[in-house]
């Protein structure tokens, strides 16, 4: 029985000197605890809501004061005509749009009744649906405070519900560009993050090091198979979200194309900075897949909005790629929309290479010292 336990307490000082071992039993799930509970959230929180007043009276003014000081809904633009309702869809900020009709505020008056539409940005399915739940839950509330405490309501808002474009709200609109966006940066930095290490594993750096090629020519011919490998790859995942759930590219291909190629550039240097890092392919593979997978599934907007989470999740949010391919590849096979309204988005993706690249020569001219 001491062997036994001698033999435990052996395991045990193992465990307690292998900070790696400590970070997966105790820092991974207390990661996820933290992640889970307040990422996961399908409740509306400071959603952007724009407002087309046709009426401007004091009772579309009280309901509009009624929207905005709930903590569900902020409101991003007062529209002047139906004409701006594409526009601000496009800029990304806005999640529905309230229509109150011409003389809404007499009407609900004198006859008991008026209509006031609702119309949702549909490229977010869950979001859209939510939206359109609050609204019509404050407004119910809106109209029994009119009608009085106890009183039977005696008069009615009647709302109108459409989503803009995807009016079926069908889901593929949400998963296709998200599961892009996933595969692109996984297979991507998967793949390059083991061409350094593998070279050091399988004995052949010394012909790199004794090669008259620069770092950066050997970065970037480690790079350029899986560059030209991925354009193919995006190519064929466009055919069959076309083909298969009948999801088409609304805005320019060859911008989506272009925007492409700086997401899987992008990458694949993420990809060779983690294997410049990494001591051996098993390490680079952890941390390419642990590492980029769960925080672009919940951080990156891809199922749950990030305006609705805490401000905290926001900045971790910031520094994650998928974050800003998302936006650009919704907005140009949904929206159609076109570089004036993703050139931010695309801005930090080409900073973000450029950091990579540079970040990787560096490590790799450490590495030949």
């Amino acid at each position: 029985m001491k062997r036994f336990i001698g033999f435990v307490k052996k395991e045990f000082l193992h465990i307690f000197r292998d900070y790696r071992t400590l970070f997966i039993l105790f820092g991974i799930p207390a990661a996820q605890i933290l992640i889970f509970g307040y990422a996961v959230s399908m409740d509306i929180r400071n959603a952007g809501i724009a407002i087309l007043d046709l009426s401007h009276d004091e009772i579309t003014q009280k309901l509009t004061d009624k929207l905005i000081s709930s903590d569900f809904f902020r409101e991003t633009e007062n529209l002047l005509n139906y004409n701006d309702i594409d526009k601000v869809f496009k800029k990304g900020e806005t999640k529905a749009v309230i229509i109150f009709e011409e003389g809404f505020g007499k009407r609900l008056t004198s006859e008991g009744r008026a209509s006031l539409s609702i119309i949702a940005d549909g490229s977010e399915p869950n979001a859209a649906t939510l939206v359109t739940n609050y609204t019509m839950a404050i407004v119910n509330n809106f109209t029994a405070e009119m009608a009085g405490p106890g009183a039977a309501p005696s008069i009615t808002i009647l709302p109108e519900v459409k989503m803009f474009y995807n009016p079926e709200l069908k889901s593929h609109f949400m998963f296709v560009p998200g599961v892009i966006t996933l595969i692109l940066i996984l297979i991507c930095a998967l793949m390059t993050s083991v061409t350094i290490t593998r070279e050091k594993e399988f004995g052949t750096m010394e012909v790199l090091l004794v090669s008259p090629l620069r770092p950066i020519q050997i970065i970037l011919g480690k790079v350029m198979p899986y560059f030209i490998l991925s354009i193919v790859n995006v190519i064929l995942i466009l055919i069959l979200s076309w083909l298969v759930f009948g999801l088409p590219v609304k805005g320019s291909i060859v911008l989506l194309l272009a925007e492409s190629m700086l997401y899987i550039m992008m990458s694949l240097t993420l990809g060779i900075l983690i294997s410049t890092v990494s001591s051996n392919m098993q390490q680079a593979i952890f941390i390419s897949l642990i590492g980029l997978m769960l925080p672009t599934i919940l951080l990156s907007g891809f199922i749950f909005p990030i305006e609705n989470m805490p401000v905290i999740y926001d900045y971790v949010s910031a520094v994650l790629p998928p974050r800003y391919f998302i936006t650009i590849i919704k907005n140009i096979m949904i929206k159609g929309t076109g570089l004036a309204f993703v050139w931010k988005e695309t801005l930090i993706l080409t900073v973000m290479t450029l950091v990579f690249i540079g970040l990787s020569v560096r490590k790799f001219k450490i590495r030949l010292e």
